[in-house]
């Protein structure tokens, strides 16, 4: 009697069990696309929420989600603060240090709204999130994937949310 090598017979059985879950599944491997900046856009852009704001702030997202490293640096607001004067949101840089002090310093001197979202997962992408707390607080942009300031992460700051913050249109 021969013998079948143990990988043939595993490869066999997981294309057969990938082939069943594939019809089983809503998602369809042969019909798969990419998600078109247009689309993106209508999904998470600025009508997301039925909140309308400027369409700059996804840009200041991907400006943010482009150069964010993989631990923080403690530089939270230095990052947010290049992000949106990039992506052209804002025209000049703000000049407050800490950045639980970027709550105020948005919403009175570079017109941003401060939403009634509560729920950092809800926040549309590309809004301003900002924390309180102990220290100098922290800050970070809503993306499509998670979170972004000086790193990125796919869950929000555990610090008391002060506000999400958007600039109108």
């Amino acid at each position: 009697m021969s013998r079948i090598p143990l990988f043939l017979i595993f490869s066999i059985l997981s294309t057969s069990f990938v082939s069943a879950q594939e019809s089983e599944s809503l998602y369809r491997y042969p019909v798969k696309t990419e998600l078109s900046t247009k689309r993106a856009f209508s999904l998470f852009g600025p009508k997301a929420a039925h909140i309308k704001y400027d369409s700059r702030m996804i840009r200041a997202a991907e400006i943010a989600q482009n150069r964010a490293r993989a631990h923080s640096t403690r530089r939270c607001w230095s990052y947010v603060k290049t992000a949106l004067v990039q992506a052209d949101v804002i025209g000049t840089r703000p000049v407050t240090g800490y950045a639980k002090q970027a709550a105020q310093e948005l919403a009175e001197d570079f017109g941003f709204k401060k939403t009634n979202i509560i729920d950092p997962f809800k926040a549309p992408v590309g809004s301003v999130l900002v924390y309180g707390g102990k220290g100098a607080g922290h800050v970070e942009i809503r993306t499509s994937e998670g979170f972004v300031s000086d790193f990125k992460s796919i869950t929000p700051s555990p610090r008391p949310l002060i506000g999400v913050f958007v600039k109108p249109s």
